[in-house]
């Protein structure tokens, strides 16, 4: 009997495969000289323009460089968990030992406004009648006075009811309603071990628990008070207004064991970067307090109060140089075998055009990256480091962050240059390629940066300058109002949802340059 043996599919062609094809465009352009000296040009580009942007800001009363700036600079404390904070009060508290619970009743809360930006001195000669919505008083608790250290609270509030808050970051919803002769807030803060817990009620007999903190390694003795603080106000425009709240506080009980000494008052951060209006004070008579103060226990999201910078600020003019190199590398990478009539050998070698344009992206993308990512791993921390020496205070990040920064850089690096090949593969020549590059990837960022009102925000929004969104890292928070804008350093969209903007044009250029290379001739 006769076997006939099945035959055995053809061996795919070498040249149908994508690892040669990426390997052959590698080669092309690592051996083209200017291309390699134009990606270091933007490395050194974005670190040199770095410094010279930190070493020109100068803060606070600074009329030089080094100690002599950062002696003038104001305080800004640092939370539990290494973030910038405002913590700033009139606090009247007594020590306390082991466990307690602490109850008051806010009888009303009232406050005024300054008619004067921050911009100027705070006086009280130029109020008017007006209580901020962040405005605060209730019972706090903490371990120690100093600014920044842990604390839980549980307070009435101008316009966001009564809340229980700790550690500047952390904020749960109780009654809401405002404070008024008719309508008193009754709180409560019980004490047990390192577990605080805060209550409200309307009558001060039924008592509703708003929310539970847990304070690590809280000591034995304590200090715990009533407090009231009111931020600046920024409801009539995008200037700071400072405020300040009287809160009159009456059955103040301390149940159970602890109670030690007299009761002492203190204004805490009386010197502290937060604008204030001034006549903090208090007054007791018998179980009953009238708080006076200005300030805010919050995180510090008030950068135009600091004249702050950021890890990546001093880096943006540094970047967009950096990138117009970048920009040009990834145009001339196609437009060059253009001019000198190489492509029809490439499409020889690779009849399937796209799998070139696919190798291209994959080696401009990958180089992009590797430089965008070291130029900012060298040019964010000098940038940092000459910022501090000039007194400028920066807002401190973690780690996570600061690698997302420079990670993030990298991308917006490798995802523009693969948008300008594209770029280039549509319209063939060099200079239309890169002049078309920094008009739709560079100059809505200029544009958007010089412009108020919110023709910026939408910007920032929809065209490629979204991708710059990986640069921010000042933090937002609900229990701060604040006009969030670019002037004040807040891009519109996240970090995440801004790259993503810029990746849908890059893959859009992609697509079109891919139909592009299909239908026309080499």
């Amino acid at each position: 009997m006769t076997t006939t043996e099945a035959p055995r599919p053809a061996a795919r062609p070498e040249r149908e495969s994508f690892l040669p094809v990426l390997r052959s465009e590698w080669t092309k352009f690592r051996t083209i000289r200017s291309g390699l000296i134009g990606l270091g040009v933007a490395v050194v580009l974005c670190t040199v323009f770095t410094f010279l942007v930190a070493n020109g800001t100068h803060e606070g009363t600074c009329t030089g460089t080094g100690s002599t700036c950062r002696s003038g600079h104001p305080y800004v404390a640092t939370g539990p968990d290494g973030e910038a904070v405002a913590d700033s009060y009139r606090f009247v508290e007594r020590p306390l030992t082991g466990d307690a619970t602490i109850t008051a009743r806010v009888r009303s809360l009232t406050g005024v406004t300054s008619t004067t930006s921050t911009d100027a001195a705070p006086s009280l000669d130029h109020v008017r009648p007006g209580l901020a919505a962040w405005a605060k008083a209730g019972i706090l608790l903490r371990p120690s006075t100093a600014q920044g250290s842990p604390y839980a609270a549980v307070m009435a509030t101008g316009a966001h009811g009564v809340r229980f808050q700790h550690d500047y970051t952390h904020d749960q919803a109780g009654r809401p309603g405002p404070v008024s002769g008719a309508s008193p807030r009754w709180l409560r803060l019980t004490r047990t071990g390192d577990t605080l817990t805060g209550y409200d009620s309307a009558d001060g007999r039924a008592w509703t628990k708003i929310g539970t903190a847990r304070l690590a390694g809280l000591p034995a003795t304590v200090h715990v008070g009533l407090f009231v603080t009111s931020p600046v106000s920024f409801e009539r425009s995008g200037s700071g207004f400072a405020t300040q709240a009287t809160a009159a506080f009456d059955h103040v009980t301390q149940g159970a064991q602890g109670a030690e000494g007299a009761w002492r008052e203190q204004s805490i951060g009386a010197q502290d970067f937060y604008p204030k209006l001034p006549g903090d004070g208090s007054r007791r008579d018998g179980g009953s307090f009238v708080l006076r103060g200005s300030g805010d226990i919050a995180p510090a999201v008030v950068a135009g109060l600091l004249g702050t910078g950021t890890p990546s600020s001093s880096i943006l003019t540094g970047l967009i140089v950096g990138l117009i190199a970048v920009i040009v590398v990834a145009a001339m990478f196609i437009t060059v075998e253009y001019r000198r009539g190489l492509i029809r050998t490439t499409f020889t070698a690779t009849p399937r055009r796209h799998r070139v344009l696919a190798a291209k992206a994959v080696v401009i993308g990958g180089v992009a990256f590797v430089v965008g990512t070291l130029a900012a791993a060298i040019a964010v921390p000098i940038g940092e480091h000459v910022l501090k020496a000039n007194g400028a205070y920066v807002f401190p990040v973690g780690a996570p962050t600061l690698a997302r920064i420079i990670a993030g850089t990298g991308a917006l690096a490798a995802v523009t240059a693969i948008a300008v090949l594209a770029v280039g593969t549509i319209v063939r020549k060099s200079a239309g390629a890169v002049t078309a590059g920094i008009v739709v990837f560079v100059l809505p960022y200029i544009l958007g940066s010089s412009m108020s009102g919110g023709a910026e925000q939408w910007l920032f929004r929809v065209t490629p300058a979204a991708g710059f969104s990986v640069l921010g890292t000042l933090p937002r928070s609900a229990q701060v109002d604040y006009p969030y804008t670019l002037a004040n350093g807040y891009y519109p969209l996240s970090w995440w949802a801004g790259l993503g903007v810029l990746c849908a044009y890059a893959v859009l250029a992609l697509g079109i340059a891919a139909v592009t290379l299909r239908r026309r001739d080499a």
